[in-house]
C-alpha cells in the first residue's frame, strides 16, 4: 500500500471517490506484460462504483454526490462512432492501454513525492480517489447498490451485451456459449433473459458446469470428451446447428468452432474473446455463403454513458441477477487475496470494499 496524491480534475475531468472495485483478468494480463509494454508504475483497476467528489471546467452533466460507474472505454458523444446507433467505439475515448496520462494535458493526476504514477485504461480504480475523463463516467440511479452494480462497468456488460445487443436470440432459440468464465456466464445470463430454450455451455474445465446452471445453462459439452470437432458434436445435438453462439475465450479454435456450429441459413456467431496477435481465422467460404453470419463486439456494444444506466435498471427491476456473479468480498487492505482468488480460478467476481 502506498499513499498517493490525486490532483484536482482539469477541464472535462471528474475526481471520483471509489467505494467498491473489482478485479479483471486485464489487470493480471498487463501486470505480467504479456504481449504488451504497459507503463509502470501505474495504478490498476478497470471496474468500480463510486461517487463524484469534484468536477473540472466544462463538466455540466455530473455534479458532486452523483453515483457513477467509471468505464475503461468512453463516449464523447461527438465523433462519428458516438453519433452512430451502430457503434460504441468512440474515436476519442476507446480503450487505450498505452496512454497512461490524461488527454487534456498529457499528464498524470497521480503522484508520489512529485513523481508521476501512470493511469490504467483511463480508470485506475485501485485507489480511494481517481480522476477520469467525463466521457468515461456513467451516471446511474443513486438507489442502486454500488457494491453490486460495480461489476457492470467491465466484463459482465461485455458478455451480457454480446447476447442481448449483438446475437439477439429469439425466444425459444438454442444458444451455445464458448467459455464459462465471467464473460461467458454473463452471455448465458443474456440468453436466459432472452428466453432461449436451450443454452449449451462449452468449456474445457468440467468444474465450471455446476456453477453455470445458475445462469440458465441447460447442457454442457467438454470438447476433451469427444473424438470429433466440437462444432460437429453441437450440430448433431441440435439438428444441424445452434441458432446463436457467443465465443468468450479468445482461443482461435473456439472462434472457428463457434462460427461453424451455427445453423446454415440463419445462424449468427458473435466473437467476444481477444485472440493472440498472430492468430488467423480460417474457415471455408461456403460456410458464409450458406447463410451463416459472424459478428464481433466490443463492451457488448454498450455506449457507456447512454446505455449503462438502463443496464443498472435491469438489475433494479430484477430482470438481471448480479449477486450470483459475486463470489468473494474483501477489504482494500486485502486486495492481494482477490488476485489470489482470480489466479487460481476460485469464483467469479471479488468485490473490494475501499473503506473497509
Amino acid at each position: 500500500m502506498e499513499e498517493v496524491e490525486v490532483a484536482p480534475p482539469q477541464a472535462m475531468e471528474v475526481r471520483l471517490k471509489i467505494l467498491f472495485t473489482s478485479l479483471c483478468h486485464t489487470d493480471v494480463y498487463l501486470w505480467e506484460a504479456k504481449g504488451q509494454t504497459p507503463l509502470f508504475p501505474c495504478i490498476f483497476g478497470p471496474e468500480a462504483g463510486g461517487i463524484v467528489e469534484s468536477v473540472g471546467e466544462g463538466v455540466t452533466d455530473l455534479k458532486p454526490g452523483d453515483h457513477v460507474l467509471p468505464v475503461f472505454t468512453g463516449e464523447c458523444k461527438e465523433c462519428r462512432h458516438c453519433e452512430s446507433e451502430e457503434s460504441n467505439m468512440c474515436d476519442l475515448l476507446r480503450i487505450n492501454t498505452d496512454r497512461g496520462v490524461m488527454l487534456n494535458d498529457g499528464k498524470s493526476r497521480f503522484s508520489i513525492n512529485g513523481q508521476p504514477i501512470y493511469h490504467f485504461v483511463g480508470t485506475s480504480t485501485f485507489s480511494e480517489y481517481t480522476v477520469v475523463h467525463v466521457g468515461c463516467v456513467a451516471k446511474i440511479n443513486p438507489a442502486a447498490p454500488l457494491d453490486k452494480v460495480c461489476v457492470l462497468s467491465c466484463r459482465i456488460s461485455t458478455g451480457l451485451g454480446a447476447t442481448l445487443n449483438v446475437a439477439k436470440p429469439k425466444k425459444g432459440s438454442t444458444v451455445a456459449v464458448f467459455g464459462l468464465g465471467a464473460v461467458g456466464l454473463a452471455a448465458a445470463e443474456g440468453a436466459r433473459i432472452s428466453g432461449a430454450s436451450r443454452i449449451i455451455g462449452i468449456d474445457l474445465n468440467a468444474k465450471r458446469f455446476d456453477q453455470a446452471k445458475k445462469f440458465g445453462v441447460t447442457e454442457f459439452v467438454n470438447p476433451k470428451d469427444h473424438d470429433k470437432p466440437v462444432q460437429e458434436v453441437l450440430a448433431e445435438m441440435t439438428n444441424g446447428g445452434v441458432d446463436r453462439s457467443i465465443e468468450c475465450t479468445g482461443s482461435i479454435n473456439a472462434m472457428i468452432s463457434a462460427f461453424e456450429c451455427v445453423h446454415d441459413g440463419w445462424g449468427v456467431a458473435v466473437l467476444v474473446g481477444v485472440p493472440s496477435k498472430d492468430d488467423a481465422f480460417k474457415t471455408h467460404p461456403v460456410n458464409i455463403l450458406n447463410g451463416r453470419t459472424i459478428k464481433g463486439t466490443f463492451f457488448g456494444n454498450y455506449k457507456p454513458r447512454s446505455d449503462l444506466p438502463s443496464v443498472v435498471e435491469k438489475y433494479m427491476n430484477k430482470e438481471l441477477e448480479l449477486e450470483k456473479f459475486i463470489t468473494h468480498e474483501v477489504s482494500f487492505s486485502e486486495i492481494n487475496k482477490a488476485f489470489e482468488y482470480m489466479l487460481r480460478g476460485d469464483g467469479l467476481r471479488c468485490i473490494i470494499h475501499m473503506d473497509a
